[in-house]
């Protein structure tokens, strides 16, 4: 069976040519209330590539809805808040009842040079979230959310001047803090789904340090593990660090220096040894990152316990 090739969207007028609306105000910026358009309603799904930045504030009134990037799919029947960015494949499809209201902010990267945004939009870590770690806004986020994306709306709306690109980057620069501080919320809220996150990630790295395998597959990597745990690796990454304060390559870290100091102290393996075992390529790597975690060499940690 023939995989079916993602379209490529590369122009936020192509767009909204393929949505039936009329040409945008600002070739470079542009707010959708998705109550004007006719959604795609189809059981296939769409595969697309955007060339910019999309970011939809969404409620689905009726029937269900199945997005997705990649391989992964999601049923959404809430109202949320999702993040694409450029090049990532987007897929979509719809039952025939499906009904949705909210808006969408199209972002041409163009837009951003000259300004601090162009690379500090790449910190943003939700923009490489999967699908089905959107966001969940309660009433009061969603207002505060949305006065930004009219602000923008309204700015282009105006008289276009040498201010405007301005304007409206502080503005899309606003709803991205906000967003970032919601997510946080969001952690945190869901102490429940992130402690079970956490215990899922303890166990994952318990087994595969006491697997016999180690040493053939090396260290397991950040995408490797989030892979198993089925979430991006940002989000991961975001659900650690709101609850440790650390990210999931220092838990990687932590447990590898949990496992040598245990070996070190109950048996009688070299060093060199020790860092095979753990999955380590030369000793050097290994006594270094002990070090920098204990403060201590592996010998010199084996010697306090003679």
């Amino acid at each position: 069976m023939r995989m079916q090739q993602p379209y490529r969207i590369r122009t936020i007028k192509e767009y909204h040519k393929i949505l039936g609306i009329g040409s945008p105000q600002h070739p470079m910026v542009s707010v959708i209330n998705l109550n004007e358009i006719t959604p795609y309603k189809g059981e296939e799904n769409i595969k697309v590539i955007f060339d910019f930045y999309l970011i939809s504030l969404k409620k689905v009134d009726a029937g269900r809805v199945h997005f997705g990037y990649g391989q992964q799919q999601y049923d959404f029947d809430n109202g949320v808040l999702f993040f694409i960015a450029p090049n990532q494949v987007f897929t979509f499809s719809a039952d025939q009842d499906f009904k949705s209201s909210g808006v969408m902010l199209l972002i041409h990267p163009d837009i951003l040079w000259g300004f601090p945004l162009l690379e500090a939009i790449k910190k943003f870590e939700f923009f490489n979230y999967e699908i089905n770690e959107a966001l969940f806004v309660s009433e009061k986020e969603e207002t505060i959310l949305v006065s930004f994306i009219k602000n923008i709306e309204q700015e282009y709306h105006s008289h276009i001047d040498k201010f405007s690109d301005a304007i409206i980057i502080s503005q899309i620069e606003s709803l991205l803090s906000y967003a970032d501080r919601f997510y946080t919320r969001q952690f945190l809220t869901r102490k429940r789904s992130g402690s079970q996150l956490l215990d899922k990630l303890e166990n994952l790295l318990n087994n595969y340090f006491d697997g016999d395998d180690i040493a053939r597959k090396g260290l397991p990597t950040v995408q490797y593990v989030a892979g198993l745990l089925n979430c991006s690796p940002n989000y991961l990454s975001g659900v650690l660090k709101t609850h440790t304060g650390q990210n999931t390559q220092q838990h990687i870290h932590n447990k590898v220096v949990e496992k040598a100091k245990e070996k070190l102290s109950i048996t009688t393996l070299t060093v060199s040894e020790i860092a095979f075992e753990l999955g380590f390529e030369y000793p050097q790597s290994f006594s270094k990152l002990f070090k920098s975690k204990t403060q201590l060499s592996p010998i010199a940690y084996r010697a306090s316990f003679n």
